[in-house]
């Protein structure tokens, strides 16, 4: 992987272009996960360059010393301006904690894109106290919780369902309790009128993280916002159907976002 140094870090990340000359896509993952969430995603690089960056404190990037909250989202936001500029990015796909970062960095640090996908995610992420509570003093059992039907993935037996399990493991309690605190703190609702980029809100059809009505408000209160559907998935829909995830982002960027 290649890393940007910023801030006294250093953040991992990989971009594969294949040749593409479209505009570059950059995926930001969510809570407890790592660039290798987006694996599917680089069959996009046949017409799109593609970047991935592992958060501070997940897979291979440098920790930072963050409180949950808003602390920790601007280290965050930190990592993504540092990527994006890195890559030239002109688009930002956010799932999940991964949503709440992208749209921090359009929307403070006015970095300068000419799309948005929010995918999995919403204007306010509150999470659930048993599951905040767990991730505190019972981290198997919050991701028991999280991998049953319907909330990370609509259907938890297939193999990327232990990947994701796995995953979160390798990131830790710590740092994924960080992140879900972190979600629970995020609420821009009184902000959404200030982005002016395309953008696309994609929802798993059966995701009751982030519902699609978190994903219908987006759209009612972003100027230029489109809602779209993967059906018979859940919350990690790019892991649980890539093809028709990475098929949504490919007309959406196709149509909707101009180099």
């Amino acid at each position: 992987m290649d890393t940007v140094t910023h801030h006294g870090r250093e953040t991992a990340y990989r971009v594969s272009h294949r040749g593409a000359t479209g505009p570059t896509l950059l995926f930001v993952h969510g809570s407890g996960g790592s660039h290798t969430v987006w694996k599917s995603q680089f069959r996009l690089a046949d017409e799109f360059p593609v970047a991935t960056l592992d958060l501070s404190g997940h897979g291979e990037s440098d920790d930072v010393d963050a409180e949950p909250g808003y602390e920790a989202r601007s280290a965050y936001v930190d990592d993504v301006v540092a990527v994006a500029e890195a890559v030239d990015a002109s688009v930002l796909v956010g799932n999940s904690l991964g949503g709440a970062v992208t749209l921090t960095a359009v929307l403070e640090r006015e970095l300068d894109v000419s799309g948005l996908v929010l995918a999995g995610t919403g204007a306010k992420l509150a999470v659930l106290d048993d599951l905040l509570a767990w991730l505190a003093d019972d981290f198997p059992r919050a991701v028991e919780f999280l991998h049953q039907p319907d909330r990370l993935f609509h259907d938890p037996e297939g193999d990327f369902a232990t990947f994701s399990a796995e995953a979160m493991y390798d990131v830790g309690r710590a740092v994924t309790e960080r992140d879900f605190r972190t979600c629970h703190a995020f609420d821009v609702r009184g902000e959404l009128d200030e982005i002016t980029v395309p953008t696309l809100a994609l929802v798993g059809e059966h995701d009751r993280l982030t519902p699609r009505s978190y994903h219908e408000y987006l759209c009612e209160e972003i100027p230029d916002c489109e809602l779209g559907e993967v059906e018979d998935a859940a919350h990690l829909a790019m892991l649980e159907r890539p093809e028709a995830f990475n098929g949504a982002i490919r007309d959406f960027v196709d149509r909707r976002v101009v180099e």
